[in-house]
């Protein structure tokens, strides 16, 4: 595939800033800096006013006044120079079970993106946890799904209900925790097939300055990547179940499988990017925390999940109202 005029426009605009862009399957990759620290030193006042306070008592996310994003200000730094080529690993659905969280944290190299589902019991401390130890967060969102776990004190978005019901359910998941990216969709869902229910909850996830890792395995250009390019939000999916049950091999092998693709690559075309899902299990941890340790030199950069996201025309016109998330 040729890189597009978008595709050059784009990265012109961030070599400006000392990052760049890269394209992968027609996606425009989103690269930042590299810093000696995996996350940003934001003041604390900044922070705070990446803070809403409702009059419902409901803490959300926003954009601050001075434009910072918590997409970008709470993504692991990454240096661009490691490899144009990238894969990546997120482990989904977790803080349901207390001991395989821990683990997950614990013993996952920090380059491991985690997602928790915002029912989770003392989800806050699991995500100061799992920051401390270097991995970027993001929060499951809350769908009526058989392939999402049920969670506890939250109601799911369902197609059935109208916008402002699913919206106060959406905010209700947003209030549980701070510091996190954006939420991760399983589109295999109604929710995530229908424009009617889902434009609404994109456009308050894109309001409020997150970005959307979808799970989508459809060979149809899914919805979600239309709707947000057009909101201006962060945006990186996913096809590649890491853990898939039948596959030859498991998940070593499905990883070694996804690291040879994106290393081979071919002269003239762009870098390979891909990354994929696992389910927090400990014999998934374990094969992860062995390949990663084995892994060696590869052609391929094994990076956070920010290092797959894309970031188009109206993303990056409100990423440039506040320079500094773009430069080193």
């Amino acid at each position: 595939m040729k890189t597009s005029k978008q595709g050059r426009l784009v990265a012109a605009c961030l070599l400006a800033f000392a990052a760049f862009v890269g394209s992968a399957k027609g996606q425009t990759a989103l690269s930042l800096a590299p810093r000696p620290v995996p996350f940003r030193e934001l003041p604390a006042s900044e922070r705070a006013q990446m803070v809403e306070l409702t009059d419902d008592g409901l803490s959300l996310p926003r954009v601050s006044p001075s434009g910072w994003m918590p997409w970008i200000a709470y993504a692991r730094r990454f240096d661009p120079a490691a490899g144009a080529a990238r894969i990546g690993i997120l482990m989904i659905n977790l803080g349901a079970d207390a001991a395989l969280t821990r683990k997950a944290i614990d013993e996952l190299p920090g380059r491991v993106s985690l997602a928790f589902l915002p029912g989770s019991p003392d989800l806050p401390n699991w995500l100061r946890l799992a920051h401390a130890r270097g991995h970027e967060v993001y929060l499951m969102l809350p769908t009526d799904d058989p392939n999402v776990p049920a969670e506890r004190g939250l109601r799911p978005i369902q197609v059935a209900l109208d916008a402002g019901e699913n919206l106060a359910r959406l905010r209700s998941a947003m209030a549980r925790g701070e510091g996190y990216v954006g939420f991760v969709m399983i589109s295999s869902g109604a929710p995530g097939q229908s424009e009617e229910s889902l434009r609404p909850l994109l456009k308050e996830i894109a309001d409020r300055g997150l970005g959307l890792v979808e799970v989508n395995p459809a060979p149809a250009p899914p919805l979600a990547r239309q709707l947000s390019a057009e909101l201006g939000m962060g945006y990186a999916r996913t096809a590649d179940v890491l853990d898939y049950k039948l596959a030859d091999g498991g998940t070593l092998a499905n990883l070694d499988r996804l690291d040879s693709w994106a290393s081979e690559g071919t002269a003239g075309k762009p870098p390979r990017h891909r990354f994929g899902v696992v389910q927090p299990e400990a014999e998934a941890i374990e094969a992860i925390a062995a390949w990663a340790r084995g892994r060696g030199e590869r052609p391929a950069a094994f990076l956070p999940i920010i290092a797959h996201f894309e970031c188009r025309e109206a993303c990056l016109a409100r990423l440039r109202l506040q320079p500094a998330q773009l430069q080193p």
